[in-house]
């Protein structure tokens, strides 16, 4: 699989009010460049009476990179918005910011940082989350060994998933690949090599919330 990369965690927005005009700063995970159009078509639809309807989204599929000014001057909205998306180093987000002008204009320089705070207030409100690559393992084991088994799994910074109690204990729990053959070690030393976890598959988990 490829490697880490950070995200939002949820749908989410921020606003703030700038010299009488209001912003407010929209953001939503997506995996597709139709999520991102469905995601902007909705908040210009919901604010149809909106001044400008700007937008910016990144994703790793692809390496797609999109941004619009939606009538502001050129390079003082869309850009400034992709900006904060790509020096963050975010992927799979759209991120919109909807502005009502309040009467007074902001010039060149106060559109850029309007913009960017935008984007900045819709990404904190998202919870920028790292996603990791992790094998996602099964293992089982009597109920014995199942204090010590389950003890060296999150000792290991693994994450318990699913525990069922049947004949035998059976595990499932996710851990970053690289440390898989370290915990089968030790689940080999201390069951007396009857307790192996084995992985069926890989995917992305957040880790870590910035």
């Amino acid at each position: 699989m490829s490697s880490d990369y950070k995200t939002v965690q949820f749908e989410a927005k921020g606003e703030f009010v700038e010299k009488r005009s209001r912003f407010i700063g929209y953001c939503k995970p997506v995996k597709t460049e139709q999520e991102a159009v469905e995601f902007i078509n909705s908040k210009r639809t919901e604010h149809w009476d909106a001044t400008h309807n700007v937008y910016a989204y990144s994703l790793r599929e692809g390496n797609i990179k999109r941004y619009s000014d939606d009538g502001e001057p050129s390079g003082t909205a869309g850009m400034p918005t992709l900006d904060v998306i790509l020096k963050n180093d975010i992927y799979d987000v759209c991120i919109v910011v909807t502005r009502y002008f309040g009467g007074v204009l902001l010039g060149t320089g106060g559109l850029v940082r309007a913009y960017s705070q935008g984007a900045k207030v819709a990404l904190e409100a998202g919870n920028v989350v790292l996603m990791q690559s992790c094998a996602v393992c099964n293992t089982k084991c009597s109920y014995n060994q199942y204090g010590k088994v389950s003890s060296l799994i999150m000792e290991l910074g693994a994450v318990v998933e699913d525990t069922v109690y049947e004949s035998d204990v059976s595990i499932k729990f996710h851990i970053k690949p690289d440390i898989l053959p370290l915990l089968n070690k030790k689940l080999a030393d201390a069951t007396s090599g009857e307790v192996q976890a084995i992985s069926d598959s890989e995917e992305y988990f957040a880790v870590k919330t910035e």
